[in-house]
């Protein structure tokens, strides 16, 4: 059986899905194994539960007469499952990659693009080689385009991504010193990014780009598919607005504030801006999907507290994120705390990034700086520098934070949120 024979039986279905706790009356249950689980076990009670077909790849657990299905590879088959059934839409696919920003820019563009369109995009982080297909995968009839995002730690993910997703429209939100240790180091990153442009030029489709990004306008510099974004000599011209700690833009007169803060994300606004634009939405409704959209997703979030301001963003961190989080949190109004956790995935580089980290923040002036992580631990001799986020909540419960503003950063293993209930 190959993807072309089993997709009339997909079509049929509600939804895909690699949760046999999820399952639902119509779907269809990919059984993929681990090394401590074997999930073809559970094929019997998929079909039992209401799946209307499972793939196995242990062909003992096969039992056609229940669409019970052996592959070889239940990961190569939802791929190509997922390929074939990318190369049926007929709709605007837009693919997404980058350092930093990825999600929020993600959100954002959704936001906007809804106004208009019916479109389905990636869900919460499913970015990778298994995310990917599934969020294909779950692209119906009634859908009139798509977001998807895709991560990469590696060389090459990002091209084999891309031969999934198929993208007509593609955008890199920057090149960060992110997963260095993955990449080779910083130029490996822009490489590895850089293969979402590889493809969309050799496919002739469009590339948004960011003319204040001098990367982004090397790496696509003559090409014919630019749809430019900037603050002058671009398709579409936008302003930079501050308002207290939230940020936002202008387009033509009219303005529009978020609920982000930090100026780093005046270029994830304007991405999403850019391309409501080229798909014909106006500005005033941009400004409305800007206004209403409600950071959740512990990035850039801001939470009020009785007498203080929290700034949550411990879904992920590296140093180019990190700077810009600090140089922003220091222009808050009143007394600062920053906690920050270490900054995982940066190979030799680690210890020199995390004392570069510190060291910016000494210079800034905060008024207390705590830091959480053995990273950090092994370049903060300080009081105030714990292993641990357990440790930290210790501190926290004998010893409240007195300022009036107070910012959480950090990678996600160090799971840095975990405090917040603390301050």
């Amino acid at each position: 059986m190959n993807a072309e024979q089993f997709y009339p039986l997909f079509l049929e279905s509600g939804k895909v899905t690699i949760d046999s706790r999820k399952i639902e009356q119509g779907d269809i249950f990919f059984a993929f194994s681990g090394e401590n689980f074997n999930a073809a076990e559970l094929a019997e009670k998929a079909v039992d539960d209401g799946a209307i077909a499972v793939i196995v790849e242990q062909q003992q657990f096969e039992n056609r007469q229940r669409n019970i299905y052996y592959v070889p590879s239940t990961l190569e088959f939802l791929q190509a499952l997922a390929v074939y059934h990318r190369q049926q839409l007929k709709i605007p696919v837009i693919g997404l990659t980058g350092s930093n920003g990825k999600t929020t820019t993600k959100e954002l563009i959704h936001a906007v693009l809804s106004q208009k369109f019916n479109v389905q995009y990636t869900s919460g982080n499913l970015n990778n080689h298994i995310g990917v297909p599934l969020t294909l995968l779950s692209i119906k009839p009634e859908h009139e385009m798509a977001v998807i995002e895709m991560g990469a730690n590696h060389q090459k993910e990002i091209e084999f991504l891309c031969s999934i997703a198929q993208p007509d429209f593609g955008y890199i939100t920057n090149f960060g010193k992110a997963h260095l240790e993955g990449f080779g180091g910083f130029e490996g990153v822009i490489k590895g990014k850089s293969e979402l442009y590889d493809y969309l030029k050799s496919h002739n489709k469009a590339i948004l780009v960011n003319e204040s990004d001098a990367i982004q306008k090397e790496k696509t510099a003559g090409y014919a598919h630019r749809i430019t974004f900037g603050t002058e000599d671009s398709d579409y011209v936008f302003g930079l607005l501050t308002e207290e700690q939230f940020v936002g833009l202008s387009y033509q007169g009219v303005h529009a504030i978020s609920k982000l803060t930090g100026v780093y994300n005046f270029t994830n606004l304007c991405a999403a801006a850019a391309l409501g634009l080229h798909f014909g939405i106006a500005f005033e409704t941009i400004k409305g999907a800007v206004e209403s959209y409600t950071p959740t997703n512990m990035r850039s979030q801001i939470v009020k507290k009785p007498g203080k301001t929290l700034v949550l963003d411990t879904y992920n961190a590296n140093p180019s994120s990190m700077a810009a989080s600090l140089q922003n949190f220091i222009t808050f109004e009143g007394s600062k705390t920053i906690i920050i956790g270490d900054m995982l995935e940066l190979g030799e580089e680690s210890g020199q990034e995390h004392r570069s980290i510190l060291d910016l923040a000494r210079q800034l002036g905060f008024d207390q700086i705590i830091t959480v992580g053995k990273n950090f631990r092994s370049v903060n001799h300080d009081a105030a520098a714990f292993e641990s986020t357990a440790e930290l909540m210790e501190y926290l419960a004998e010893h409240p934070v007195q300022s009036d503003n107070v910012l959480l950063k950090a990678s996600r293993g160090i799971a840095l949120e975990k405090a917040a209930d603390l301050i």
